[in-house]
């Protein structure tokens, strides 16, 4: 994750890691020793059932491809950095890694954010 901010905060951080905790939450609550499967699989109702009796911890996405999954932890990134610093800081790219080989980026400047103030 890439962050940018207009100021640095009180502390001189662009953004304080040990602030991110929900977010690392969210994220652990969603890909840590989770089975993900596409809202179309054609065996989601299999995976739905073997969820139910325990046997795999289930997460249905519309897209579990790293570019998605890149695109939605900057979007659970930037909605915490809004809520908490009125945009001052925002992230502006994420690289999500399935293995050292296969790899994905989502780069975007929220709207919201002052990029004219800052420094990417």
């Amino acid at each position: 994750m890439y962050f940018a901010a207009t100021q640095l905060d009180s502390c001189g951080f662009v953004v304080d890691f040990s602030s991110l905790r929900p977010l690392e939450q969210q994220l652990r609550a969603q890909f840590d020793h989770t089975f993900l499967v596409n809202a179309d699989d054609p065996l989601l109702s299999e995976w739905q059932r073997l969820d139910a009796l325990g046997a795999l911890d289930l997460r249905v996405m519309d897209n579990v491809g790293m570019e998605a999954s890149a695109q939605l932890v900057w979007t659970w990134a930037n909605d915490l950095l809004l809520a908490r610093d009125s945009g001052r800081s925002c992230c502006w790219s994420v690289e999500a890694r399935e293995n050292p080989r296969n790899a994905a980026r989502f780069q975007c400047v929220p709207d919201w954010f002052g990029v004219e103030k800052a420094s990417l």
